[in-house]
């Protein structure tokens, strides 16, 4: 009973309802991208919807009807993978995951599929910008879409490496397979909606867009402890700095965001030090510990 106590009380009634509702809305814009888009104009997704969409046209193709439907693929894809991530990544993150995989087979299902151009760039276009907006909302939210999310998430925890050719090898082979079923225009357009989407989800989730900050303040102990408190990250403080015009002393607080967190940033500042000097380098690489917060 302590166990199941311990593991039910740190959802938090407010993020639970954040996350389910952009669980649904996630569920929501991938059908509609889906339906009305990708599978009308023969486009191909990326990551474990792509995948489903392979695996129900070659199926449909063996056996002459749709006997796997994109919604149930698309769990029987993800099922192995709520296992890594229940086991190795965190138990909460695999029920939001869940929850999102079952919001995007439903809708998909009763969703109907509808021609809305034959357009294959307008299809592309859309679908792409549609799904992108989707999945950069829910990673933003703390949520994940499953799929390669889960085993790039579980390969950075184990190595602290990302894995960026993780997504390329799976994503290039849905798109040759696109090609060999549907012919390699529908490859070029599945390319362009994966573009596409990829932009617009970097322009949703700003999480991994790291900054640099350095502070040149006077109340370095309260702002060390305000930004550990608000923010989690390790700061490094570098003393007996000095104005040289003033010639006061001054201590330089330098550590490392991300966009995401940049408002709370900012926040703090104003709330404990208005006068201190800020300067922030954008877009930073980071190498050895960089903490990041997973609720």
């Amino acid at each position: 009973m302590k166990t199941i106590n311990n593991f039910f009380k740190p959802f938090d009634a407010e993020k639970l309802i954040s996350r389910f509702s952009a669980a649904v809305v996630y569920g929501v814009l991938s059908s509609f991208a889906l339906n009305f888009f990708y599978q009308p104009g023969h486009i191909y997704a990326s990551g474990s919807t792509g995948l489903s969409q392979v695996i129900s046209e070659i199926v449909k193709r063996a056996v002459g009807y749709d006997a796997l439907p994109i919604s149930l693929a698309l769990v029987l894809v993800n099922i192995p993978l709520f296992f890594l991530a229940w086991f190795k990544i965190g138990k909460q993150f695999t029920v939001y995951t869940v929850v999102t995989i079952l919001m995007s087979s439903i809708f998909i299902k009763f969703i109907p599929v509808t021609t809305l151009t034959q357009d294959p760039a307008i299809n592309a276009v859309f679908g792409g910008a549609i799904l992108g907006f989707g999945v950069g909302n829910a990673m933003k939210s703390g949520i994940s879409s499953g799929g390669t999310d889960i085993i790039s998430l579980y390969i950075r925890r184990k190595t602290g490496r990302t894995v960026g050719t993780l997504g390329f090898i799976v994503n290039g082979a849905i798109i040759f397979l696109a090609g060999v079923l549907f012919g390699w225009q529908s490859m070029l357009y599945s390319l362009i909606a994966i573009f596409v989407s990829s932009r617009v989800q970097d322009a949703i989730y700003t999480r991994q867009k790291r900054m640099q900050v350095m502070i040149v303040t006077q109340k370095s102990d309260e702002l060390v402890k305000a930004l550990f408190e608000r923010l989690r990250h390790g700061v490094t403080i570098l003393n007996n700095a000095e104005g040289a015009h003033s010639h006061q002393k001054q201590t330089v607080l330098m550590t490392v965001i991300t966009m995401y967190e940049y408002q709370d940033f900012k926040v703090v500042i104003e709330e404990v030090d208005p006068k201190a000097f800020v300067s922030i380098s954008e877009n930073v690489r980071v190498l050895g510990n960089f903490a990041e917060i997973n609720d």
